[in-house]
């Protein structure tokens, strides 16, 4: 579709006028709505057409199929110069129609050895059906460690079309963009991409009406790193009646405490420092950056993009390599989701069975010189080994540990399943690759990542069978919070008592989907390793205290095996 004249994303943003106040909860107060998000949207019933006027202008957007797309609707100004590490502010107001017919670039990263994106990211992308109304509106956070990825990790046609919702992709900053918690600030949080997600949601509440969505019907959900947020979203006080049910997609409960962040924050931008002259060593540089001296602030507010987003790459689902979500005692309570005092909604939790393959299979570990003495049958079996009890572990942390904790405190229902698709269980299997983490996703889009990964396997008749029925799943949820429907096999909450989830997989040409017992433990997997013969003891220790150390999932593992300090830095206090 050729793009109509008006602004772009970029111009309007120096624009005049417009609020300025900040996010959600301010940061030295603990009120949990926006200060001034606009009401005024006119009532659109029902929606159709491409051209949307919101609380801060008029958008337009482009068609496919019968979906129509906007893409990078700004949700607040771009946090960037002074703005960069503060609260996000309402965007300014504009009066020509913004051109939303094309991606948005996403938010700055290092990603595949290069730096890509912008700062000016703070945008979202809505899908929804030509005369759309009153329809759930599904929120979706991509993943990446909170360091890379793009609202276009899942595209929305499909879901909008086979689910009945409006589909909202948000961007939010990444890495230390994201996430700084370093004293010189003075800032009551560091949790700046959850600052981010808040006022996106506000954004949604006060806008989604006049796309065709239910603003007292939102569901957030998320991937991975967007998965953790989601949880993190359910244990914060910052989130407090903007959303109205969740879901995590191999998310899991993950938190960091500020002390160590600050130090491991320190040590990552002090090479920075000592180039600037701000000191003369690294070591320096690391005690200059620890201090409470608003130098420091003004400095790497200064420091380009460019050389800022590299910074603590390749964290490798690793928190002591990139810490965030800081247990702050504002955006997220001391002590982390045992603390918590959860925003109580109906939530759904989705893992493989093989959530360790791919982090194991391309760790640099397996290429290291601690290898070289075992032969290549060793090294094949201890690969397996990683992959079978590291996966394991990730498999119990992503859904049925995160219910084992909230079950006593929540008050909602939890709906918990696995794909088991493509696992060594599964008539189809998935060679190296098993039920990996991200399984799920050609579920519920045809364009995603994983089909050129493992071509000739999402098109088999039984696996779209299966993503039939979790749609089917899906579409209940949104609407009722409860997953089951008329010829759905039933989906019981979890019952701390029986402890099942429900298991999707499939034949070549049939869904297999039930309720079953999954439930392991920590204790159980590491007994289990203990006893695996498959693999000498000193090469299972290797790999227990490397590959497998320092995850969001192997506390028990690296207590077990005598894992290294992962948060320990070179220098003393």
């Amino acid at each position: 579709m050729e793009k109509r004249a008006g602004l772009t994303r970029r111009s309007f943003v120096g624009l005049s006028g417009g609020a300025a106040a900040a996010l959600g909860l301010a940061l030295a107060g603990c009120g949990t709505q926006q200060a001034s998000q606009k009401d005024t949207v006119e009532k659109a019933a029902p929606s159709s057409g491409t051209a949307i006027k919101t609380a801060y202008g008029p958008v337009k957007g482009t068609e496919e199929g019968s979906v129509r797309i906007w893409y990078g609707i700004p949700y607040a100004k771009a946090p960037e110069k002074d703005l960069r590490w503060q609260a996000p502010e309402e965007p300014a107001s504009w009066s020509e129609e913004l051109d939303c017919t094309s991606p948005a670039d996403p938010a700055i990263q290092f990603s595949n050895n290069e730096v890509t994106g912008t700062e000016d990211c703070l945008n979202l992308d809505i899908y929804a059906t030509d005369g759309a109304q009153k329809l759930p509106v599904l929120v979706y956070v991509h993943g990446g460690n909170n360091q890379t990825g793009t609202s276009q990790e899942i595209p929305g046609v499909d879901l909008a079309t086979n689910d009945g919702c409006v589909y909202v992709s948000l961007s939010y900053r990444l890495g230390l963009f994201g996430f700084m918690c370093l004293p010189a600030f003075g800032q009551d949080t560091g949790n700046f991409a959850m600052l981010d997600i808040a006022a996106a949601l506000d954004w949604i509440r006060a806008n989604i009406e006049a796309f065709g969505g239910d603003p007292g019907n939102v569901t957030v959900s998320g991937f991975s790193a967007g998965g953790r947020d989601v949880m993190a979203m359910l244990a914060s006080p910052l989130f407090a009646g903007k959303f109205d049910k969740a879901i995590a997609y191999s998310g899991g409960m993950t938190t960091a405490e500020i002390e160590p962040s600050q130090k491991k924050e320190a040590l990552a931008l002090a090479p920075l420092a000592v180039e600037d002259g701000k000191a003369a060593t690294e070591e320096e540089a690391y005690r200059w950056l620890l201090a409470d001296d608003a130098e420091v602030a003004t400095w790497l507010r200064g420091v380009s993009a460019e050389r800022l987003a590299p910074l603590m790459g390749n964290a490798g689902i690793r928190m002591s390599v990139f810490p965030h979500l800081f247990e702050d005692d504002m955006v997220l309570p001391k002590g982390g989701f045992a603390n918590a005092d959860y925003n109580a909604v109906p939530l759904l939790m989705l893992t493989g069975t093989t959530e360790f393959s791919m982090f194991s299979a391309f760790d640099p570990f397996w290429k290291s010189d601690s290898l070289t003495a075992w032969s290549e049958d060793e090294q094949a079996a201890a690969k397996a080994f990683a992959i079978r009890y590291g996966s394991d572990m990730y498999r119990i942390f992503n859904a049925e540990c995160s219910a084992e904790e909230m079950d006593s405190r929540y008050g909602k229902d939890i709906y918990v399943c696995q794909v088991a698709f493509g696992s060594e269980t599964s008539a189809v299997k998935i060679d190296t690759f098993g039920s990996f983490h991200g399984i799920f996703v050609p579920m519920l889009s045809s364009k995603n990542n994983y089909t050129s990964l493992v071509p000739d396997t999402f098109d088999k008749e039984g696996y779209q069978a299966m993503g039939k029925a979790f749609n089917a799943y899906l579409k209940n949820f949104l609407e009722t919070g409860n997953p089951n429907g008329e010829g759905l096999a039933t989906w019981d909450a979890w019952d701390s008592k029986k402890k099942e989830s429900m298991v999707f997989d499939a034949t070549e040409t049939d869904a297999v989907i039930g309720m079953a017992d999954a439930h392991t433990s920590y204790d159980e997997i590491l007994a289990a390793m203990d006893a695996d013969t498959t693999v000498p003891d000193a090469l299972k220790k290797l790999v227990a205290t490397n590959d497998m150390a320092g995850r969001w999932f192997s506390a028990a593992n690296d207590a077990h095996y005598g894992a290294p300090d992962f948060w320990a830095v070179p220098y003393t206090a």
